[in-house]
């Protein structure tokens, strides 16, 4: 066994080895006695004074000493280092060091000197039988150990060397092994102890690790025996649980530990065997991991693991916060951020749970699609902010008239839906459904503002049988739309003809589609005549398409068609390229003039497409005139002021379109880049007739010429409008068929070459209306 060195052993270890040197004093005192008497007894059976001078050193002796140990436990080592535990050892040594050292010194006279056989026998006896206790009474200290058995023997071995007997010699050599020995003993007892305070120690370190890293843990942990009972808990495994004091636990029951913590926490018996119960399910392995939802405010995840000598390790968390985090994001997921109604997916969940329900009879179910009209123009003029405040109060109104009857939810943008399960006491489905489109127009306020709101809507009723959502919505989508077209605002019921009508629209957008990409259409030119009509000025490009099967379509129907594909744009380029190769066949002096769309001045795409035709064709920018209705004005007004003032920069001419039937047609006058406005045929319709409407068209004409402009009078059919308007002078240019009807590219070739066939026109009453 490897012997450690007091240098490699750390200072505590080597302080409380120094300090067993100060133990055990009752021993010292039996040794002061037990030598005192033996040397007194010598002394009075030889009366050699040397002994009586022994007796009274040891005595002294081991009153010394006595102080040097209470000395020694009112030292503070608290902050002791080796050298003050080292100076303690020695002065351990010097004072046993003394005692032995007499004792040799009586021996080695006696033996040398006196020559008295009890003087031998007594000194001898004593002094080894001091040797006895010499190994565990000062094992803690290697030095001690041989330096006290050497200074007792060494005299001996020298009183007998002094008798010059080979026999007495032998004996003192044999006292030298015993010193050794006594060494060896002594050093082993040491060793095996210093090795078992270490471990010791090291095991404590090791278990107040564990402790520690037990105890610190963000799991709470159970250690159960093959009987489920508690050996280890830590002590997050008691505060999750409400447990109390962990040590209390060890040998409980696992069962009633969560009682405890039940009874701590409130839970309730039935609670509390739930709990028992999944823990139960986890520990027999029929289940990898159990959530518990403990309360609305702790959730806790357990795991089990069984250990090969049958313990099971049982270590749970609070994921209370992952809960929470989870029912949040299915929260966001589920419902609509803004309005809290529910989003389209989740509703289609709740529909289907509705639908079928706990009743197997066939019953008849509702869906309605709501779309808030003229919503854009709040967004537009009270911004995205109020706006949104609004669509949060339709929707809060909405959920409230839906109440528990029905399942309302927010599709997209200002467009909601609602699905009625038509459960038992609900006596007329569609009067539900109206009830509730007429309780939801009314007024609503919002970031400060009122807002007399009203609802489009369009729904159907079907068997909840083999309920398809989709399918449903596809309807109520077409019956929203046929309200939009004919009736906005109203509430419309799905009918069947409205599905033929959609597929019928749905083909007749892909044939458009078709015809675009073909370049399928045609352009007409209506002239735009002199009032005289003795010379086209200019002549307004008119798309045409004409269906394979269907024959020639309205324009209003395909443009529309082509706004909802967002193939309008296509549309332009293709009127502007033709338009203006076919003005390079005519005259210097005709122009040609062709519409723009709103989504054609949604970008400055606009700009690029007008200079490409141009350049591509070749035509002067001054004989192209664009012409754009107030409705394009009004959206993006800024935007579109600067597009259009970049184009007749170009040297285009700028026109505004049906003029009049807009919004705020006067206040554009003046700030827009515009050369020409045409007026709207309503304003010519019984002009003879109608005094106010005519009064109506030259106020425009007198203000338009005011301001420098341009007049062109759209929709003259007849000699007596085209007289009325000459005569007061409204007119620069007339449009319409008193003069001619659109036609093809070349017809105009033709028309501007020969004119106009003059007109008889016999005037009319001189009296106007």
């Amino acid at each position: 066994m490897m012997r450690p060195g007091q240098s490699a052993l750390p200072t505590d270890v080597y302080l409380s080895s120094v300090s067993s040197l100060y133990e055990h004093r009752k021993t010292l005192l039996i040794g002061m006695l037990s030598h005192v008497v033996t040397f007194l007894l010598v002394y009075l059976k030889t009366s050699d004074p040397l002994y009586l001078a022994c007796s009274g050193a040891i005595f002294v002796f081991w009153a010394l000493r006595n102080l040097d140990m209470a000395r020694f436990d009112r030292q503070d080592f608290a902050n002791a280092d080796r050298a003050m535990v080292r100076k303690w050892e020695n002065r351990y040594i010097v004072g046993g060091v003394s005692v032995t050292l007499t004792c040799g010194i009586a021996c080695g006279y006696a033996i040398a000197v006196s020559r008295d056989s009890f003087s031998e026998l007594a000194t001898i006896s004593v002094t080894l039988a001091s040797m006895i206790s010499l190994v565990g009474r000062n094992y803690g200290s290697e030095r001690a150990v041989l330096l006290l058995s050497s200074s007792a023997c060494l005299p001996i071995v020298i009183g007998l060397i002094t008798l010059q007997d080979v026999f007495m010699l032998v004996l003192a050599l044999l006292i030298l092994p015993f010193i050794l020995s006594t060494w060896m003993m002594a050093n082993n007892v040491r060793a095996f102890l210093y090795e078992n305070v270490l471990a010791a120690r090291e095991i404590a370190t090791i278990a107040g690790q564990f402790d520690a890293a037990l105890n610190n843990m963000t799991h709470g942990l159970f250690m159960l025996d093959g009987d489920g009972r508690v050996v280890v808990a830590n002590e997050r495994a008691s505060e999750l649980l409400a447990l109390g004091d962990r040590t209390e636990l060890k040998d409980w029951l696992l069962d009633d530990v969560i009682r405890r913590g039940g009874r701590r926490m409130r839970l309730g018996a039935e609670k509390t065997k739930a709990i028992s119960r999944q823990l139960d399910l986890l520990l027999k392995g029929k289940r990898p991991r159990v959530l518990i939802p403990v309360s609305e405010e702790l959730h806790l995840e357990f795991s089990a693991s069984r250990r090969d000598n049958g313990d099971i390790v049982l270590i749970f968390e609070d994921v209370t916060a992952r809960v929470q985090a989870d029912k949040q994001i299915l929260h966001m997921v589920r419902f609509d951020k803004l309005t809290e109604l529910p989003s389209r997916d989740y509703f289609a969940e709740l529909v289907v749970a509705a639908a079928s329900g706990d009743e197997k009879e066939d019953r008849l179910v509702g869906l309605m699609v709501l779309d808030v009209t003229e919503f854009k123009h709040v967004n537009d003029m009270r911004g995205h902010i109020v706006g949104d405040k609004l669509l949060q109060a339709i929707a809060g109104r909405l959920k409230a008239l839906a109440g528990d009857d029905a399942i309302a939810a927010r599709l997209m943008g200002d467009e909601f839906v609602v699905f009625f399960p038509n459960k038992a006491g609900v006596a007329d489905l569609e009067e539900q459904m109206r009830g509730l489109h007429t309780d939801l127009r009314g007024t609503y306020v919002a970031g400060g503002f009122t807002f007399n709101m009203t609802v489009s809507a369009g729904f159907v009723i079907a068997s909840n049988v083999d309920l398809k959502l989709e399918d449903l919505q596809i309807k109520a989508d077409l019956a929203l739309s046929e309200t939009k077209l004919r009736n906005r605002g109203g509430c419309t019921a799905f009918e069947a003809e409205m599905d033929a009508r959609y597929v019928d629209r749905q083909k007749l957008k892909a044939d458009l589609r078709e015809a675009i990409n073909a370049q399928s259409l045609t352009l007409s030119y209506q002239p735009m005549f002199a009032p005289g009509g003795g010379r086209v000025e200019c002549c307004e490009a008119l798309a045409r398409w004409t269906h394979p099967e269907r024959g020639p379509v309205p324009p209003n129907v395909f443009i529309q068609l082509a706004e909802e594909l967002g193939l309008v744009t296509q549309i332009t380029r293709f009127v502007l390229d033709r338009a203006c190769r076919d003005c390079m066949d005519w005259p210097n002096d005709v122009s040609v003039s062709v519409n723009l769309s709103v989504l054609d001045l949604r970008s400055s795409e606009i700009v690029t497409m007008v200079t490409d035709a141009l350049q591509a064709t070749g035509l002067d920018a001054s004989r192209l005139h664009l012409e754009v209705t107030e409705s394009c004005l009004m959206d993006e007004p800024l935007k579109v002021q600067a597009i259009l003032r970049e184009l007749r920069g170009l040297g285009i001419t700028i026109a505004i379109d049906d003029f009049g039937t807009g919004y705020s047609s006067l206040s554009y006058l003046d700030a827009l880049p515009v050369d020409i406005i045409k007026i709207d045929r309503s304003f010519v319709r019984n002009i003879r007739e109608d005094s106010r409407r005519f009064k109506l068209l030259r106020g425009t004409a007198n203000l338009a010429r005011a301001l420098g402009l341009r007049i062109v009078v759209e929709g003259v059919e007849t000699a007596d409008q085209l007289q009325l308007i000459t005569e007061h002078n409204c007119a620069d240019l007339i449009q319409g068929f008193v003069f001619a009807a659109p036609m093809p590219a070349s017809a105009i070739a033709t028309l501007c070459k020969n004119g106009v066939p003059k007109r008889g026109t016999k005037p009319g009453s001189k009296r106007i209306a």
